[in-house]
This record gives C-alpha cells, sequence and structure tokens, in this order.
C-alpha cells in the first residue's frame, strides 16, 4: 500500500532546517508566519529573551475583512503587524517564512509588512 505524505510533516522539517539558521534578536527580532486554512497569523519574536513583541492575525479584532484565508487578509495582517512593530520602535526584522513556499499569502504579508514600514 501506497503511504500518502504528510504535508505538515515535510513542512515542519524545513521549518526546522530554517531555524537552525534564523534567530531573532533584540536588536533584529524574527517575523514569524503561520497560516491555517481558514486564518493567517503574524508574530515579531525576539528568541534571546523567548518573548514575543508583536502579533496580529486574522482573528484580531482590528482585522476588518470578512474572510482570513486569502491574499487581501493576508495582506491586511501584514499591514497590522508593521504598523505595531513601527510603534513600538522595531524597524528591522528577519522573515521567517514558517517552512511555508514564498508565495501566495505568505507573499502577500511580506509586502504589505515592507509597504507599511518594516524592512528584511
Amino acid at each position: 500500500m501506497i503511504s500518502k505524505v504528510d504535508k505538515n510533516k515535510v513542512r515542519l522539517k524545513r521549518h526546522q532546517r530554517i531555524r537552525n539558521v534564523l534567530s531573532g534578536t533584540a536588536e533584529k527580532p524574527r517575523l514569524n508566519v503561520f497560516r491555517s486554512n481558514k486564518h493567517i497569523y503574524a508574530q515579531v519574536i525576539d528568541d534571546s529573551s523567548q518573548t514575543t513583541l508583536v502579533s496580529a492575525s486574522s482573528q484580531d479584532p482590528d482585522f476588518k475583512l470578512d474572510s482570513g484565508s486569502n491574499k487581501d487578509a493576508a495582506s491586511e495582517v501584514g499591514a497590522l503587524v508593521a504598523k505595531r512593530a513601527v510603534d513600538k520602535g522595531i524597524e528591522n526584522v528577519i522573515f521567517d517564512r514558517g517552512g511555508y513556499l514564498y508565495h501566495g499569502r505568505v507573499k502577500a504579508l511580506a509586502d504589505a509588512a515592507r509597504e507599511n514600514g518594516l524592512q528584511f
């Protein structure tokens, strides 16, 4: 019998390889992306102190769109997390795509974050 490949396990292995290289510091924290089938989440994380500095998601009260699972929602979340980070004085980040391909919703979130003041 042919066993089906678990795509999430493959993504988690890819994410672990990425995390072996990327690490956020207080000067340059890590912008992490997680996407589910219904929502998208972004966090700015300082790995040295293991704290989340800023977060935004498609489930936030500030989120204005109906659907949380398309490119428009990802752009809105990217803009939200960038505005919150800039308000806290964070401008330079390291982008962590979470093992996902840099395409579609992940790319839309990254582009919106760049347009709203984050540099990576």
